[in-house]
């Protein structure tokens, strides 16, 4: 029975544990957090049973893709290349829109992020580029310029709807680049070109947009209705999110009011999530007991950081960072054990993606960044994206088999 379960389960054991218990939390929790959602729906069971059965499905494709050698996984990136750039484009000129972003393909009934897709099909392909060009002294020079060749045209489609999340992709990147060895002078070059870029596309958010905030934010929707509507110039399209990003740069630069001088109505967010960090404690108040989950919004989903330690106390917010950080350790432990480049980069990139993602989270809830809207991977309400996360989880353990064997190996020759 044992050896059964062990040859579904296979690979690294410690990934297992973490990965099974960041689902544990995540079915704990977003049930406790999806109370908005069981109270618009009168049914109290549909939202949860819909998230485990999410959850089932992600670990169903985490098992079938750990049973995939690395070397297909190059034979996909081609493919997955193809599809990233259709519906990238797709979702920028005919996207599911919420809110004022549109970040969704409805296809078939099924609605996803095609920034999910992208953010690993450039892993996969940077894992590639860097470990064919790795010389005695680190990467080719040109590896830098086959990266950028696919990274940059990503980051500018996922950006004009989702400027956090292709700034993420990038920090990934460049990490990789550095683990990679590419020289340092050309990531210089890299660093302080984009320093450039992004106080000039700070000076245009502030420029183009205004804080949504302002007298505006208080007209209703039939008032907004009302207004005339005004042909938008290129720059404005280009920048048609800068009222959002504008008001969140504002936001955050702005001193911190005192608990008196809060606007529980004008920044719902981040108080409440604020209420529920300080009234926790050390312990929480415990599983299901969090009083937040009903004021916050998105308490299910970019927010439930806040909830869980709301819950779970201070312990439980350092354990759920300490599981993340178990996570990246275990894929370098895997990645120096890789014979081949490849398999290498591809476990710390998709270990880099899951656990700088989760960061961006935490530092928004606590606080120490502005709202971004990133869910927190693994165990923030999702459809798609937590399926697609468990495929990242499925291809390191991938990657951990192999790493494995060649262990074997090792030990038979030193035995012999």
């Amino acid at each position: 029975m044992n050896k059964k379960i062990g040859n579904i389960f296979k690979g690294d054991k410690v990934i297992w544990m973490v990965f099974f218990f960041l689902c544990m939390i995540s079915i704990v929790e977003v049930f406790s957090a999806s109370s908005g959602l069981t109270y618009k729906s009168q049914n109290y069971v549909g939202p949860i049973a819909y998230h485990a059965f999410t959850i089932l499905a992600g670990v169903v494709v985490a098992i079938i893709t750990l049973n995939i050698p690395c070397r297909y996984f190059k034979l996909m990136t081609p493919f997955l290349i193809l599809i990233s750039v259709v519906t990238l484009l797709w979702v920028l000129l005919a996207g599911t829109k919420v809110g004022d972003a549109g970040r969704w393909i409805n296809l078939f009934g099924f609605t996803f992020q095609p920034s999910e897709i992208a953010k690993g099909t450039i892993v996969l392909a940077v894992a590639q580029i860097l470990a064919a060009m790795q010389r005695e002294n680190g990467a080719d020079k040109n590896a830098f310029k086959w990266i950028l060749w696919i990274l940059l045209p990503a980051c500018l489609l996922i950006g004009l709807e989702n400027l956090s999340t292709a700034a993420m992709l990038f920090a990934v990147v460049f990490l990789m680049m550095f683990i990679g060895q590419v020289p340092m002078k050309q990531l210089a070059k890299l660093a302080a070109v984009i320093i450039v870029i992004g106080v000039f596309a700070l000076s245009m958010v502030m420029l183009v947009g205004h804080d949504i905030s302002d007298e505006e934010k208080q007209l209703t929707k039939t008032e907004q209705l009302d207004q005339p509507k005004t042909k938008k110039n290129f720059v404005e399209k280009m920048f048609h999110r800068a009222d959002t990003w504008k008001s969140r740069i504002m936001k955050f630069g702005k001193p911190k009011p005192t608990p008196q001088e809060y606007d529980l109505d004008k920044d719902a967010q981040v108080a409440h999530a604020n209420i529920a960090i300080v009234s926790s404690g050390v312990i929480g108040k415990g599983p299901g007991q969090s009083t937040e989950r009903d004021f916050l919004s998105q308490a299910f989903s970019d927010f439930i950081y806040a909830i869980i330690i709301e819950e779970l106390g201070i312990l439980g917010a350092f354990a759920v960072m300490f599981l993340y950080i178990v996570l990246l350790y275990r894929c370098a432990r895997i990645a120096s054990r890789c014979e081949n480049n490849f398999p290498a980069f591809l476990a710390m990139g998709l270990g880099l993606l899951l656990v700088i993602q989760a960061t961006f989270n935490m530092m928004v809830a606590v606080g120490l960044a502005p709202v971004t809207g990133q869910p927190l991977p693994l165990i923030s309400k999702g459809g798609t994206s937590t399926i697609i996360n468990c495929a990242y989880i499925g291809a390191i353990l991938s990657v951990s088999r192999s790493a494995k064997m060649k262990k074997a190996k090792e030990n038979e020759v030193k035995i012999a």
